[in-house]
């Protein structure tokens, strides 16, 4: 399959849990009803982004309602589903994780947010993941029919460390889940999905919450689609919406074809490993 559609659900998050997985399951349907293969949910889709708020919405792999959620909606529609990301708890910790799902309904994959986003931004915003957080340490690279995907959570794309261990274990697309900020998305947003994709030659998918200027922690938007190349194929704006997009996996080839950068890394000098995982 070298030319398939992508569907962004760039949905609004409420309090309410039982609100936002009707909310996304709506949306997948509509994705899915567009001729999308594969669906993206953004960053912390069935919960506000409050890191003191991930606790109480925490659930455990397979009999959370989101995951049960999430599976049941893959197979009905028959779409691979980044599931945005949850509080994920295992083991007495609580993870940022994105779940992914084949089109039967089975787990393909779950990346745990590797990077915890603690900052202190310009203009008084404090965040610190790592108060109910912990980090994970997989690279995550699962098979579909139109080749390997790769899966990271927000934070995760300011390391090109981590997007280069992704492609370098095959993928061609890389999906993100992602809620930049009002200081960090018009600052880096775009700028970083371009550069990835630059960096990398793949296909690069950012998944961003709409914005709710009334929120606690009000998201970017904005999400996209940037080919191999480095060009914008689709953007999103700051509602909600269903951004759809047409990713050719051709282009990746030319592009790595007519630019083997891959190829012309000198691992004689420089080399990069996975120590752990």
């Amino acid at each position: 399959m070298q030319k398939f559609k992508v569907a962004v659900c760039q949905m609004r998050v409420a309090e309410s849990k039982e609100e936002n997985l009707g909310r996304a399951r709506e949306m997948i349907a509509r994705a899915a009803a567009s001729g999308a293969r594969l669906v993206v949910l953004p960053e912390m889709f069935n919960c506000p982004y409050v890191a003191a708020l991930f606790p109480s919405y925490a659930e455990s792999y397979p009999q959370g309602p989101s995951l049960r959620m999430l599976s049941r909606a893959a197979r009905e529609e028959g779409v691979y589903l980044v599931g945005g990301s949850i509080p994920e708890e295992e083991g007495g910790k609580i993870y940022n994780s994105s779940f992914v799902f084949a089109p039967d309904g089975t787990l393909l994959g779950r990346h745990r947010k590797m990077h915890l986003f603690d900052v202190d931004l310009p203009g008084g915003l404090r965040v610190r993941e790592s108060s109910t957080l912990a980090a994970g340490s997989g690279v995550t690279v699962v098979p579909c029919e139109f080749g390997p995907l790769g899966v990271a959570v927000c934070y995760d794309v300011r390391f090109p460390e981590l997007m280069r261990l992704m492609v370098l274990k095959g993928a061609l697309v890389v999906a993100v889940p992602a809620a930049f900020n009002m200081t960090t998305g018009p600052a880096h947003w775009e700028l970083l999905f371009r550069l990835r994709a630059v960096d990398n030659q793949a296909y690069f998918i950012g998944a961003s919450p709409a914005r709710d200027p009334g929120a606690a922690y009000v998201a970017y938007g904005h999400s996209l689609v940037v080919d191999p190349w480095g060009q914008v194929v689709a953007r999103a704006g700051e509602g909600e919406e269903i951004l759809v997009a047409e990713v050719d996996l051709a282009r990746v080839e030319k592009v790595r074809r007519e630019l083997p950068l891959l190829r012309h890394r000198r691992e004689d000098v420089y080399r990069l490993e996975l120590l752990t995982g």
